[in-house]
């Protein structure tokens, strides 16, 4: 799979783990550069506490584009050290 945003691969794996609908890609497949810090975070009752990113691609930014848990509750911890994207963050097969 692959998540494209403002013409760029983001990420790109063939081992995403599909949740509720969201393909979430192992972290390590990220292009890290493309990465904000955001201090924005949610809660999920049976996921646990999502932290955020903003991603910026050539001067453009995506507030709050990609997600992960960096606790997932038992019941999520298939998502550990993985990122998931919504926000006009297209997922592709390859």
């Amino acid at each position: 799979m692959k998540a494209t945003w403002n013409g760029t691969v983001i990420a790109q794996s063939d081992n995403t783990v599909v949740v509720e609908g969201n393909h979430y890609f192992p972290a390590d497949s990220v292009k890290a550069d493309y990465l904000r810090p955001s201090d924005t975070h949610s809660a999920c009752p049976w996921k646990g506490t999502a932290s955020y990113h903003t991603l910026e691609v050539d001067g453009k930014r995506n507030p709050d584009a990609a997600w992960y848990y960096p606790q997932p509750k038992d019941a999520a911890k298939e998502i550990k050290a993985r990122v998931a994207f919504w926000k006009g963050v297209e997922i592709t097969a390859d």
